[in-house]
């Protein structure tokens, strides 16, 4: 046999290879062959079906809705507008230098120089993939270096790091919990963590956001002989800027025995005089939380999540985790990023407590001017609860406009009624341009809320022939 360049390989004998196929099949494990064995069976010819188009799933005609709605009001899609810059407390769309608050670079290190010559570095020695599994061939020394790194910032034993933020908590919950096992979760946890646990085939509970006595009743009325317990909750809530009440859950733990795992994506760098998240926020000893997760792309300026806890398990996850095991290990730059931007944070934890002022500042004008920020703590999210999702946008449109970017969270992210702007907060935001933010959000939403501009003004009938010309 040849490769086409007069390269010749042995041919492999047909017994061999045919014994090597069997030997195959039989590693398959008993639910697949009883499955294959079922499907051979002869059954009755099957119905003919009729293939759902794609056009008729109901989510896309939520899409179409929304459209219709929004070009009746002459409302512009504030989504996917390209940036022309690398994104901070300002930004450039358009050519135009806007006032941003839709960045989660919180500490301004996304153009650090250190973080820079770190990645120009990495990419000179290692290129930019990790090219296969971390498994197989794919481990780099920014790897380990990162997580342990990871380990020491937060004072636990172990890390392990994904190559995404959202498979990050998909692979590590789906991995830890099963069909015999219970997960109890906040009722506004990222969605992240809800595809985990349906993956997993774990059981389902919810209780009442942040809602600590709420909790307690849950675990009180727990039914079933369950295997394994968990209860997740975030750092700070992502789209309400509050923060989990960590002594009382861990009262709670100690009383009713469960894992307890905490999503910091947006609380790592944020809480904290030396911005360690939610533990040094409160004072507790980080061994106390069973799992630690959160994500490389905000404070760290990367790309990536990790979790962070003890020796086993870490070891647990890089054995038996899908999305760590079966995935392309996280590329060296980003690693190498990542812990450059750590390298900043411990030596200078002055950007923490600037970030902190920031946000205590917008919070302060916010409510000042009769905005509704609802639950926020004002640390790295600050929402402004507009209601309606149309006067939202335009809300966004219009501040676009006057120079500011800051984008709408709308049905179906949120429920219909709680549409709001979300504004992140970092440290590089200057008094100047958050007393400018306040003011002309406060102007342009009573000019919108005025004029009953939203929902209230689409013609339901027109919009409803516009749907069905479609």
């Amino acid at each position: 046999m040849s490769d086409g360049n007069g390269q010749t390989f042995p041919k492999m004998n047909s017994g061999l290879k045919e014994s090597l196929l069997d030997r195959m099949r039989n590693t398959h494990q008993s639910s697949e062959r009883n499955r294959m064995a079922r499907s051979e069976r002869e059954l009755p010819p099957a119905p003919r079906r009729q293939q759902a188009r794609f056009e008729d799933l109901p989510e896309y005609k939520q899409v179409v809705a929304q459209k219709v709605a929004s070009e009746q009001l002459g409302i512009a899609n504030p989504f996917y507008r390209p940036h022309q810059t690398a994104a901070g407390a300002t930004t450039v769309i358009d050519g135009r230098k806007l006032i941003n608050f839709a960045s989660y670079d919180y500490l301004g290190l996304n153009r650090h120089a250190h973080v820079l010559d770190r990645a120009r570095e990495t990419i000179g020695g290692f290129g930019i993939s990790a090219s296969a599994s971390r498994l197989v061939a794919g481990e780099r020394p920014q790897h380990v270096e990162l997580e342990e790194r990871i380990a020491r910032f937060y004072g636990v034993d172990a890390s392990v790091c994904f190559v995404s933020g959202y498979l990050t908590n998909v692979a590590a919950i789906s991995c830890l919990m099963g069909p015999k096992d219970l997960v109890i979760h906040d009722e506004f946890i990222h969605n992240s963590a809800l595809a985990g646990i349906k993956l997993s085939g774990a059981t389902r509970r919810l209780f009442k956001h942040n809602d600590i006595a709420d909790l307690e009743h849950v675990l009180r009325t727990v039914a079933g002989d369950y295997r394994h317990i968990m209860v997740i909750v975030e750092g700070i809530y992502s789209m309400d800027g509050d923060v989990a009440n960590l002594p009382a859950l861990l009262k709670l733990k100690a009383e009713y025995g469960f894992w307890l795992m905490v999503d910091e994506a947006h609380s790592l760098g944020v809480l904290g005089r030396h911005g360690k998240g939610l533990a040094e926020h409160f004072g507790v000893d980080p061994h106390e939380v069973d799992i630690w997760m959160g994500t490389l792309s905000k404070t760290t300026s990367s790309c990536g999540g990790y979790i962070a806890g003890s020796e086993a398990l870490a070891a647990v996850l890089k054995a038996a985790a899908g999305g760590f095991v079966y995935s392309v290990g996280l590329a060296p730059v980003l690693a190498a990023s990542a812990v450059a931007s750590l390298d900043i944070l411990e030596r200078e934890p002055e950007r923490t407590g600037a970030l902190r002022r920031n946000g205590a500042l917008f919070l302060k004008l916010a409510r000042e001017a009769g905005l509704d920020t609802g639950l926020s703590g004002g640390f790295s999210v600050v929402p402004v609860l507009v209601g309606d999702s149309l006067r939202a946008v335009q809300l966004s449109n219009d501040l676009l406009a006057a120079g500011i970017n800051v984008l709408p969270i709308i049905h179906p992210a949120v429920p219909e009624g709680l549409a709001r702007l979300r504004f992140f907060i970092t440290s590089d935001h200057s008094e100047e341009q958050i007393h400018r933010t306040v003011t002309l959000t406060a102007e342009r939403l009573k000019d919108l809320t005025d004029r009953n501009f939203g929902l209230g003004g689409v013609d339901i009938e027109k919009m409803m022939r516009a749907l069905s010309a479609r």
